[in-house]
């Protein structure tokens, strides 16, 4: 069944007198995820969650188009991790220029990039795009970032961890290889004390941090988990898209 919502499923038929209100572009990364999940689980994630979320949005009046993932993401970390794809942010902004520009062009003024790779930094992008672009709204939002992962998952972590593993167990268990099979996903900590506090960063060897390129321990990963996380996150993942579909870019404050 086609969706309308979805750019890649409709067709000119559908699209030539369409009037959409928002944008919204997933952007994935191409990658390593421990020994038992696929190189596109970020992919992966970013299609169904924004698939499902664009659906709620749609089923309630919200004119929302989702456009392809983009399926590579800034890795410059993980230069020795084989066929770890990597997108300079440099090339992130010109890819993001080119979508914005025909955006623009046909007059849909909002875009919501749905980010779904900690690697990915949009904000100095959309600061630049930004004025370049007065006319448009630009905003990023990280899923992952949207929930208190406690509520969910009895591990923390950010890579190939519970959340990740029961989402794809949930979403793609034929590409899952059982969980006795994944590395403990254990992270090495930084010498440097403010390096594993908030306020300091420096880029993290991927190599250097974790032996299996996991970060957080999988083994307590189910498919019930991830799909009581996947429809919490698609509820209010589309709760913002209907709220950026209905504002007025121009009287945003109060």
């Amino acid at each position: 069944m086609i969706r309308p919502y979805i750019l890649a499923e409709t067709n000119w038929k559908n699209l030539k007198d369409a009037d959409f209100e928002l944008a919204i572009l997933p952007w994935g990364a191409t990658e390593a995820h421990n020994y038992h999940l696929p190189y596109a689980t970020d992919v992966i994630e970013a299609d169904h969650i924004a698939a499902e979320s664009a659906r709620i949005a749609w089923e309630e009046g919200s004119k929302v188009i989702v456009l392809p993932t983009i399926p590579f993401g800034v890795n410059t970390g993980q230069p020795d991790i084989y066929l770890d794809m990597n997108l300079n942010p440099s090339t992130q902004f010109a890819i993001l220029k080119d979508v914005i520009t025909v955006l623009n062009r046909q007059g849909i003024h909002k875009l919501l990039i749905f980010n779904s790779h900690g690697g990915n930094n949009f904000k100095p992008i959309v600061r630049e795009l930004g004025l370049e672009f007065p006319d448009m709204f630009l905003c990023v939002a990280d899923w992952f970032k949207s929930l208190d992962k406690k509520q969910f998952f009895d591990e923390d972590g950010d890579h190939a961890d519970e959340l990740e593993t029961s989402l794809l167990l949930h979403l793609r268990p034929d590409l899952v290889l059982p969980l006795d099979e994944a590395g403990p996903g254990s992270e090495r900590k930084s010498k440097i004390k403010a390096l594993t506090e908030d306020w300091a960063w420096a880029e993290r060897p991927w190599s250097q941090v974790t032996d299996d390129t996991g970060i957080g321990n999988p083994k307590k990963a189910s498919a019930e988990k991830g799909e009581k996380y996947f429809k919490a996150v698609t509820q209010k993942m589309a709760r913002f898209m209907i709220e950026l579909a209905r504002a007025d870019k121009d009287d945003l404050y109060e």
